[in-house]
């Protein structure tokens, strides 16, 4: 029988040199991992120019007692899909438990809940998801690329989303100044 380690109540670093653009920098909040696939929500870099008083007003819910927020990138998987990642004090008709450490929800009726002020006590936004396919991520894994991290919810709803890369990397006792794009060869 094969390990494989699952990373749901993770974050997810992009290493310097990702060669890919879109994750330049990302920290994924990783909501789903098991044998069928991978799901993460980016929580790393915020869409300019779009706040969560700009979601609300397209759903024409008032905003209520919600403060205006930034809206995060949440990755290049399905653009206008919008995510909410939050504390576990709210559940809605499809939020699920990511591992006991926070909660991810995808209906309107959690922007609702926010608005009125009987939602999830923290919570942030983001449009698009990280996806992986059955054994991609953990092939990515193999390669570098990717770093992961225990999950933190000060980290996810306390730092702000440009610090957080940084940040997270700290935690982990690595000073990401040090972080180079390019391996060297021996």
């Amino acid at each position: 029988m094969h390990y494989r380690p699952f990373l749901a109540g993770q974050f997810l670093l992009a290493m310097p040199g990702m060669r890919d653009p879109s994750f330049d920098h990302a920290v994924i909040a990783m909501c789903a991992h098991d044998a069928d696939g991978a799901i993460g929500i980016g929580v790393g870099a915020t869409i300019e120019g779009l706040s969560l008083h700009d979601l609300l007003d397209q759903f024409e819910i008032p905003h209520g007692v919600a403060p205006d927020a930034p809206v995060h990138f949440g990755g290049p998987v399905d653009p206008r899909r919008g995510f909410v990642v939050h504390s576990s004090d709210w559940s809605g008709q499809d939020t699920i438990d990511v591992a006991g450490r926070w909660s991810l929800s995808s209906t309107v009726d959690v922007l609702r809940a926010i608005a009125e002020g009987s939602g999830p006590t923290r919570y942030l936004v983001a449009l698009g998801y990280a996806g992986w396919g059955d054994g991609q991520l953990e092939g990515e894994l193999t390669r570098p690329g990717w770093f992961h991290v225990a999950g933190d919810e000060d980290l996810l709803f306390d730092t702000p989303a440009g610090r957080r890369w940084t940040a997270a990397f700290g935690k982990a006792g690595i000073d990401a100044r040090l972080l180079v794009p390019d391996a060297g060869t021996a």
